[in-house]
Parts: C-alpha cells; structure tokens; sequence
C-alpha cells in the first residue's frame, strides 16, 4: 500500500507590529506623555498639529485676537512676571489693581495673584466707576478720607508678636491696605538671604557703604530709597522692623512688580 505524505498547510504568522509613539503636548508649560498605540509603520504628527493641539484656550483667544487686529491702548497681553499691581501703575490705571482686577475678574479668575502669559486684559475701570456711579465701599472711602489714612495705624492696633514671624504680618496687613503686592514666602525669603533676619543688619563695605548710604534693616534699605518709599503711618526708620519691610515691598512692587520676583540683589 502506497503512503501519501500529507503536508499541512503553512500558515505564514505575520505578527503585528506595533510602535509606541509618545507625543508630548505641552499644555501650559506643562509635559503630559501620551502613549498612542498604532498598527504598523508609526508615523510622528507634524510638528505644526502637535503646537495646534496644545495651545491653551488663553493662547489660542490671544493668537485670534493678534490676527483680528484687536489691539489697542486700553487693553494689554499679560507676559512672565507681569503683576496687575505693576500692570495698572504702568498704565495708570483708574482706581488701581483692584479697579484692574475689577474689570477683568472673568478672564483672571478667583485668585488676583495668579495672572497667565498671553491672558488679554483691558485698562479701562469698569463701566460704574467711569461713569462715576459709586460702590457702597467707594463711597464709605470718599466719605471718610482720614480713615483711609490711618490704615496702617490700624494695622497696628492688632497684636503681633516681636519677632521675625510678627514683623511679617504686621507689614502684610499694612501692605494690603495700601494696595502693596507680596506674600509671606517672598517677604521671608528675601529677609534671610538680605540680613538673616537681624533688623539691625547694616552693610558697612558694599558701594553704598562707600558712598555714605550703607543697606540697612531686615531687607538691606538704602535712606534714599527708605525715604522714597516709606509708607506713612508707619516708623520713620530703616531699623524698624515693620517699616523696613513695607518701605523696602513698596520699592519692589515698583520696580519688580512685587518682593516675589526678587531672588538676588535689588
């Protein structure tokens, strides 16, 4: 009997090849990995729809804005560092930051602290206070002007201990009444690395020194600039705690926004 060789079929098993690509987007300076998993050869997104896809709402309202033509002087593009106190002092802004916050409070937000790059906000004070209609708290502050100037008077009728911490607050709650920006962090901060937090630190070989001007107190203030931006209500002196900090916050807001964006010498 003859024996037929059966051959089973081959099968070819092709197996699937599978690439893992990671796209990093970039939302709001933020990397976020996706993994996407796709059949065969992979092909890279171009460059161009990555960008497209990440942009942020802010950026992308910002961009369409810029195309429109939508660009004047009574509105503005936030940029790194920008501040609303140093927004509405550069721009003169009626009725300060808080009229700025004010009229911009949709596109800000809850917190008048946190402002983004490429957020679009307008100068002009909202529509009661060009209009010259008055807020209940507007017109309590119109109707008693000699309160307004005693704020920090005020501040100083609470208790707060006589120390580093204390001297914070104090000037903290001084600083808000005034319309100062600045935080406990960045106040701090810079105290230990300008005087360790001695306010009898005095600077006696530096160019100021030289100049008979030596940096003096908690956040090394020089007279001229103490007597610039000292803060009435407070002691008129470099030594005091308290008036050293809200002097030398003042000065920083005015230069650099606020005390927060100071990280060296100032």
């Amino acid at each position: 009997m003859s024996r037929g060789r059966h051959r089973r079929p081959r099968i070819s098993l092709i197996p699937r090849r599978v690439s893992r690509l990671s796209v990093a987007l970039t939302a709001g300076g933020a990397g976020i990995a996706a993994p996407l998993l796709l059949a065969g050869n992979a092909h890279a997104a171009p460059v161009s729809a990555v960008h497209t896809a990440a942009e942020s709402p802010q950026t992308q309202k910002s961009v369409q804005q810029q195309k429109s033509g939508e660009n004047s002087a009574d509105r503005y593009t936030v940029v790194s560092g920008d501040t609303l106190y140093g927004i509405a002092t550069a721009h003169d802004v009626d009725g300060g930051w808080k009229s700025l916050y004010q009229a911009n409070r949709e596109t800000v937000g809850d917190d008048p602290d946190l402002i983004l790059p490429g957020q679009r906000l307008t100068l002009e004070a909202p529509q009661a206070s060009r209009s010259g209609d008055r807020t209940e708290q507007g017109a309590a502050e119109e109707a008693q002007p000699a309160e307004k100037q005693q704020t920090s008077a005020e501040a100083a009728t609470q208790s707060y201990p006589d120390n580093l911490d204390g001297w914070i607050r104090e000037a903290l709650s001084i600083m808000k009444q005034h319309g100062i920006p600045g935080t406990y962090e960045g106040i701090h901060r810079n105290i230990i690395r300008e005087s360790g937090g001695d306010p009898n630190a005095i600077n006696n070989w530096d160019i100021n020194a030289q100049n008979g001007t030596p940096s003096i107190g908690l956040l090394q203030v020089i007279k001229p600039t103490f007597d610039a931006y000292h803060v009435p209500g407070t002691v008129d002196s470099q030594y005091d705690p308290v008036a050293n900090i809200v002097a030398a916050c003042n000065y920083a807001a005015d230069r650099y926004g606020s005390i927060d964006n100071v990280n060296g010498p100032y």
